[in-house]
């Protein structure tokens, strides 16, 4: 099994939207451009949103064990994938990579 790298790639924000239909919360995302993280295998990444995870959690297995070229070339790198995760006020659009080292 191999690590699988995700990056945060960017974050958008819709206050038009926020404003029209979501009630008011402290706190929502704490992503950020350029933030990384390395996955071992099936357990979720400390700082990593919980929601975003449960989106990225099927592709993070099946690159950390070999799966690769999603949908026939949809990706540049076969062993990748851009997704972004269910916020849909302000979605963040995540990187996977498969690396070359084997998780622990």
């Amino acid at each position: 099994m191999k690590k699988v790298r995700i990056t945060v790639m960017k974050v958008a924000r819709y206050d038009d939207l926020i404003e029209k239909y979501e009630n008011p919360i402290e706190h929502a995302c704490d992503m950020r451009p350029g933030q990384t993280f390395v996955c071992e295998g099936w357990r979720r990444p400390a700082g990593m949103c919980e929601s975003a995870w449960e989106t990225l959690s099927p592709f993070v297995m099946a690159l950390s064990h070999g799966a690769e070229d999603f949908y026939d070339g949809w990706m540049r790198n076969k062993k990748s994938a851009m997704l972004s995760c269910n916020d849909g006020f302000r979605p963040v659009s995540f990187l996977l990579e498969t690396m070359e080292e084997d998780a622990e």
